[in-house]
């Protein structure tokens, strides 16, 4: 089955695996598959996907094989999932600009911001149920 999105998460962060959690619970349809970056076997499964980048900036592939990043892949997701009126104004352009360098401040600084807001910066087995797409 030929997904219409990809997406390559850090499966450490509690923050992001809430957020990967929740979009496989509304993606009703398997139009999205979920694949952690730090899954042992992950380099061998996606060559193309550099683990440090995909660590720095979200990644996702689409099912023609195009590469998006940062909120371009949580808009195309939540579009997916039929919930594109939640995160249409983070793609208008007088918002896009601001909106982008607040994801990449998130990015650099979810692990800190996870602390503050669950109490753990990371987790060990943080993952989300696979079988929704196996």
């Amino acid at each position: 089955m030929t997904v219409a999105l990809t997406i390559f998460y850090d499966g450490g962060c509690p923050l992001c695996v809430a957020e990967m959690r929740h979009l496989q619970k509304l993606d009703t349809a398997g139009n999205i598959a979920f694949e952690n970056i730090y899954e042992a076997d992950f380099c061998e499964r996606f060559p193309q996907i550099d683990q440090q980048q995909a660590d720095r900036i979200l990644h996702g592939q689409t099912g023609e094989g195009d590469m998006l990043f940062g909120l371009d892949v949580t808009y195309r997701a939540w579009v997916l999932v039929g919930k594109r009126k939640w995160v249409a104004i983070l793609r208008w352009p007088l918002i896009k600009g601001l909106a982008d360098i607040g994801y990449l401040f998130f990015a650099r600084n979810r692990y800190t911001i996870s602390r503050l807001l669950t109490g753990q910066s990371r987790c060990d087995s943080c993952n989300i149920d696979r079988r929704h797409h196996e």
